[in-house]
């Protein structure tokens, strides 16, 4: 298994339950394939450029252990989800 780390910028418009429920759906959709590390949550955050009418971002790292595969499943799963702005995916060395 290799190590990842991954970030994720969510909608500052929801409340922290909201937020709370979709990184607890990320954390659980790792865990099925791999093995969540640590969940560091940032904040809210200035965006350099607007992204979706939105200036501000929610900002979480999610540092786990995962196969390969699950890095395609989890970053279909970050387009499909409204709420999640950006994302990025790194493999750590």
């Amino acid at each position: 298994m290799n190590k990842y780390e991954s970030v994720i910028i969510i909608n500052p418009n929801l409340d922290e339950a909201a937020v709370k429920s979709l990184q607890d759906k990320f954390t659980g959709l790792i865990n099925k394939n791999g093995k969540v590390e640590s969940v560091e949550e940032m904040g809210k955050k200035k965006l350099a450029y607007e992204i979706k009418k939105n200036a501000e971002g929610i900002y979480t790292v999610f540092h786990f252990e995962a196969k390969p595969e699950l890095i395609a499943e989890l970053e279909r799963v970050y387009r499909i989800t409204d709420d999640v702005l950006k994302f990025i995916v790194v493999k750590m060395d």
